[in-house]
């Protein structure tokens, strides 16, 4: 069990890397003119997007392999797993949006500013203290 925490640990912090990063292209996607840096960019945002949905699978079975199989959160006393469990929900759906903001900066359908972009860049960070706080502190 020891290596599927580690694992899990791991692959959440580098998903969230992903997370972090990605909207900071589509700030730059969303305030660039020139067809060239745009055609990098958005190379950039799709191989990152790519690789950041293999961490979030990676992470995810590490996460369900503690609860279903370790029983890690299970029983009673246990609402900040429920908790845990309805923000990581969040941040599949955060996720999903990054990938359909993606597929409209790619068909050049994009009407968001960049201002935009920058505090949907913040929405990560919010969502991992949450989780962090709700793991070590588990409030209920």
């Amino acid at each position: 069990m020891p290596w599927i925490k580690t694992l899990h640990i791991v692959f959440v912090a580098a998903w969230f890397a992903g997370l972090f990063y990605l909207p900071r292209i589509y700030v730059n996607l969303a305030s660039q003119s020139e067809p060239a840096v745009k055609t990098v960019l958005l190379g950039m945002a799709r191989r990152l997007y790519r690789f950041t949905t293999i961490l979030a699978v990676i992470a995810l079975v590490c996460g369900l392999l503690l609860f279903v199989g370790y029983r890690i959160g299970m029983g009673p006393g246990n609402g900040w797993m429920h908790a845990k469990l309805f923000f990581v929900l969040l941040i599949i759906g955060y996720h999903h949006a990054c990938g359909v903001m993606l597929r409209k900066f790619e068909q050049g359908r994009n009407t968001r500013s960049h201002k935009f972009y920058r505090w949907f860049n913040e929405i990560p960070v919010l969502f991992l203290f949450i989780v962090v706080a709700l793991v070590v502190v588990k409030p209920f």
